[in-house]
């Protein structure tokens, strides 16, 4: 079943409750945003609900409050800087329920920002009064926060039950389009990069995409669980001891598919500035933080003819250089391949933005978690609750 869209809402003249992602980045004490990117992510669902007349109610968590009112993890910072970006006022709510907030429900063409979700405990445990406590603020829900939609919580699946109208804002409009043409119908040859430190952090993504790509070319510490599955040296390299024999039996699922570093970056510590060499057989007393330089030109060559492309991690310890070399030369392989390619949140946007390539790439995700649990194939409950 599809998921109704904002776009297929009426909204005029309705009370709109939008759950948006402002889980913003804070300076210590709480008053200062240091990024605001989640919030310019939800503009055009913001601006497309006052357009057509809505009066908007905005929710979001902030940090881990615990259930407890905390001013370090107030949403106040980020009502003064959604006021600016809107160029209108943006009241704010001295709490997300009760009779205070309710007296300052908003007329159509306003906007009130109701406070940290988290501040009641019965958010995080999708509490059934407090869900219908959230429905009452609202005529039309719209969840445009896909970075919460693997969590089962009140505001991101409980309070559907209780709401007429329920639908996807734009953002997540695109999240799922993007997601599930990737890894459910994708053109082909359909190609998989993944890195990052753990084999056991996607298990599930492995498994899933083994099913759905041509190719899975491997990379970051990751890699290095494969490699000493398969009997090769790996040195001082990260591996997980504990998931040898699972990734061997990746390997024996996956066949050619799967490809793994044929040469290496190696240093004997982790540390700017230290000595560097390429090589084909780790040595003792060496680990690898980096694909080499052959590495890089295989699986340069697999994206060239790739017409969707999945990428989540980065190739190496991309963020101490030069062991970003990989990383860089990948996602500008990407960028240059003409494919579909969708990219997960978080390690792989840096390695993208740090590239420079970010315009060139189809759909960066703004869902971490969420992102993953897709990619791995888990249904999630924000996106379930959606659809009915």
């Amino acid at each position: 079943m599809k998921t109704v869209s904002i776009r297929d809402s009426d909204l005029s003249g309705k009370r709109v409750f939008m759950r948006v992602d402002f889980n913003v980045p804070l300076a210590p004490g709480g008053q200062e945003i240091t990024s605001d990117k989640r919030i310019r992510a939800s503009l055009p669902s913001i601006q497309y609900a006052l357009d057509h007349g809505a009066a908007l109610i905005l929710a979001s968590h902030l940090g881990r409050p615990k259930g407890k009112p905390n001013p370090e993890m107030s949403l106040k910072p980020v009502a003064a800087r959604l006021a600016e970006l809107l160029e209108r006022p943006v009241a704010m709510a001295p709490d997300c329920v009760g009779p205070r907030v309710e007296a300052m429900l908003p007329k159509p063409g306003e906007v009130l920002l109701l406070e940290n979700l988290r501040f009641h405990a019965e958010e995080e445990k999708n509490d059934p009064a407090f869900s219908k406590q959230l429905a009452k603020l609202c005529d039309v829900y719209v969840n445009d926060a896909f970075g919460s939609a693997h969590r089962a919580h009140a505001s991101t699946v409980g309070m559907i039950a209780y709401v007429k109208q329920a639908a996807a804002g734009l953002l997540m409009d695109k999240e799922i389009e993007y997601l599930t043409k990737a890894t459910k119908n994708p053109a082909r040859p359909c190609v998989a990069i993944l890195g990052g430190a753990k084999v056991s952090d996607k298990i599930e993504v492995i498994q899933n995409l083994m099913k759905v790509v041509d190719r899975l070319m491997v990379g970051g510490a990751m890699a290095y669980t494969f490699l000493r599955a398969r009997g090769e040296f790996t040195g001082k390299s990260l591996v997980e001891e504990d998931k040898i024999d699972l990734a061997r039996e990746l390997m024996q699922s996956a066949g050619d598919k799967l490809m793994l570093p044929v040469d290496h970056v190696v240093a004997a510590e982790l540390k700017p500035g230290v000595e560097t060499k390429v090589v084909d057989k780790i040595p003792d007393g060496m680990m690898a933080l980096d694909i080499g330089p052959k590495t890089t030109e295989a699986y340069a060559k697999a994206i060239a003819g790739a017409k969707t492309i999945i990428w989540n991690g980065p190739m190496g310890v991309f963020e101490t250089p030069p062991f970003d070399r990989g990383t860089v030369a990948l996602a500008k392989a990407v960028a240059d391949s003409g494919a579909v390619s969708v990219v997960g949140g978080g390690d792989s946007e840096k390695a993208i933005k740090s590239a420079g390539v970010a315009d060139k790439i189809s759909h960066i995700s703004t869902g971490g978690g969420a992102s993953l649990e897709f990619l791995g194939g888990i249904e999630l409950p924000g996106v379930k609750a959606l659809e009915r």
